[in-house]
């Protein structure tokens, strides 16, 4: 008989760390004490921090354990398992076993991520265990499609992926339009960089947006649906296709679900990894077997999407609130957030974060509270900078804004946007200049390349930046950089081009003063631009070791091996940094230009 049962994280964070290693290891220890009848191990998704994995948590205690190995196995099930004693050094803290008394989980308020972490995603007996597929037997079977709309409606819950459109309302508008079949879609294509919010929920509750497209397909009346999912994400599709294929033997999706006149069934679609196809009528066009472009709105998918035919589409966090909505109640999904912004939103902290990993908080905490109360602020001995919020099209928000609440619109009104949920947070050793520069490389090499002001704007604004980044900018530049974002904003064809250049004009809008000192002074405060820094030893703890010389490519480091301190010829440099990485004492400084 089960006495104990252990979660184990099996996301990809804590696969990548380990977790089959140490689900092995447990195994074969409770095997030598016979104990494999009363302990159980379930493989779940993710619990949330990705940085201390493999994490698994063990019951009834709520005892939870942090950066397990295989060799830790044997003395968590002696000293555990057998004598009831946790193994301290393997908690998050030596006096907080249980997850409730720490700030990362106390803080955190989970819907879309109830189930993530604490059933196995791949056995639908548990989701059901939770409640699963009774919000969608529910609305079948009492309730008329109009009802639905209206409780998703009065929920006020917005699109998470980004635009935070009115849900509800974009369920009427499909429901109201003319044409046969409808479709109900999926967009899982997450692309931006540091993100991990999709990926996570499909992982850890994939039967979650079934059932959430399968209400949303009762409630505008479709009968197909299509997860568009990334090629990247390899065990999300295959928890996904385990996921398919027991609701179809189930009977929750397929002809006459809940012995009804509604039929509904799923397929996957997967995607090439484009970032644009993240945009609703790219995916549409890529679902279909063409180019992943997208393509002048209106008509919009609601009216003619895929086939020509009304679409609906939502990301997969805006599916997993459904449920939720059905089951408790649209007030009490209303009652969590802010005036405008309800419920709760998941978030992917990642950068220079002590707690980096997946985090669900209610709408309107402040960036402070996410950043430094949840995440544990920037790791010690540096100073927290700047957060990006909203992907690569996002905008970057200085230290003077960390009481701003996150929500739609305090974020648009600071130059940020929401968008799917990363966060990366940047401390002082960051070049805010090149920050903007690699987020516009990156939309830059993801522009699909149809609309001239996409296309031409991002690679005019690289070029200025990567002048700027070298040392030859001129004041003019920064007047065109504002001049081209704006006309980025107003001219693009898609939500890619129109919101590019906001980390570089959230930027030249917080941290002007870093861009002046790469233009006029030639300097790059952060150290970070190789041709605005120089390198120098640092005497004292110089130990003429001769590693800086041997890595230098040019002869600029300089010296005779024990026969003091080297020194570093500027004239000679090319400032690859090959010293400053090799160097074993850390007698190698990089330091602005100005400095000489």
């Amino acid at each position: 008989m089960t006495r104990v049962q252990v979660l184990l994280c099996s996301g990809t964070a804590c696969q990548s760390s380990g977790s089959a290693k140490v689900k092995r290891a447990l195994t074969e220890a409770l095997a030598g004490h016979d104990l494999l009848s009363e302990v159980q191990i379930v493989e779940t998704g993710c619990m949330g921090p990705c940085e201390l994995g493999p994490v698994l948590l063990v019951y009834p205690e709520g005892t939870f354990y942090v950066r397990v190995k295989p060799e830790d196995a044997a003395e968590i099930v002696a000293e555990h398992f057998l004598k009831g004693r946790p193994v301290g050094r393997l908690l998050w803290t030596e006096g907080a076993p249980e997850p409730t008394e720490i700030p990362f989980f106390a803080r955190q308020r989970k819907i879309v991520l109830a189930n993530c972490g604490t059933i196995d995603p791949e056995k639908i007996e548990e989701y059901v265990a939770v409640r699963g597929y009774e919000a969608l037997g529910k609305a079948v079977t009492e309730m008329a499609p109009a009802e639905v709309i209206a409780q998703v409606k009065r929920s006020g819950l917005r699109g998470r992926g980004g635009a935070g459109f009115p849900t509800g309302t974009k369920w009427e508008l499909v429901a109201a339009a003319a044409g046969d079949p409808k479709y109900v879609v999926c967009n899982a294509d997450e692309g931006d960089p540091g993100a991990f919010m999709d990926r996570a929920i499909l992982e850890g509750d994939p039967h979650a947006i079934l059932e959430g497209m399968a209400i949303a397909a009762y409630a505008v009346g479709a009968s197909r649906g299509y997860v568009y999912i990334r090629a990247e994400y390899p065990l999300a599709v295959q928890r996904l296709e385990t996921a398919l294929a027991q609701a179809r033997k189930l009977g929750v999706l397929g002809s006459g679900i809940f012995e009804s006149g509604f039929s509904f069934d799923i397929e996957l679609r997967i995607g090439a990894g484009a970032f644009v196809c993240g945009e609703e009528t790219a995916l549409i066009a890529s679902i279909e077997g063409r180019r992943g472009e997208p393509r002048p709105r209106p008509p919009y998918p609601a009216t003619s999407g895929l086939w020509g035919k009304p679409t609906l589409i939502n990301n997969v966090e805006t599916y997993a609130n459904v449920r939720h909505i059905l089951l408790h109640g649209p007030d009490a999904f209303a009652a969590v957030g802010t005036e405008k912004s309800k419920g709760t939103k998941v978030f992917a902290l990642a950068g220079k974060i002590r707690n980096t990993g997946l985090v669900e908080v209610p709408m309107g905490i402040t960036l402070r509270e996410l950043l430094f109360d949840i995440g544990g602020g920037v790791p010690a001995g540096r100073e927290f900078k700047a957060v990006q919020i909203g992907g690569p099209s996002g905008g970057c928000l200085p230290a003077s804004l960390l009481d701003v609440p996150v929500d739609y619109d305090s974020l648009t009104q600071h130059g940020a946007i929401m968008g799917s949920g990363g966060v990366i947070v940047l401390d002082d050793a960051a070049c805010m200049v090149n920050m903007a520069r690699f987020f516009l490389e990156f939309t830059a090499d993801e522009s699909c390349g149809k609309c001239v002001p996409c296309r031409v704007g991002t690679q005019m604004m690289l070029r200025i930046l990567d002048r700027i980044v070298a040392g030859e900018g001129t004041d003019d530049d920064l007047a065109r950089l504002a001049e081209i974002g704006d006309m980025m904003k107003k001219a693009s064809l898609c939500g890619l081009g129109q919101t590019a250049a906001n980390p570089v004009l959230s930027t030249l809008r917080y941290f002007a003063d870093e861009y002046h000192a790469h233009i006029r002074d030639r300097s790059c405060p952060a150290g970070v631009c190789p041709n605005l820094v120089r390198y120098v030893v640092l005497p004292d703890a110089c130990r003429s070791c001769d590693a800086c010389r041997r890595a230098c490519p040019t002869g600029a480091a300089q010296g005779t091996p024990r026969a003091g301190p080297y020194r570093i010829v500027d004239e000679l440099c090319i400032r690859c940094g090959a010293c400053f990485d090799v160097c074993p004492f850390e007698a190698v400084r990089k330091e602005p230009r100005e400095a000489q």
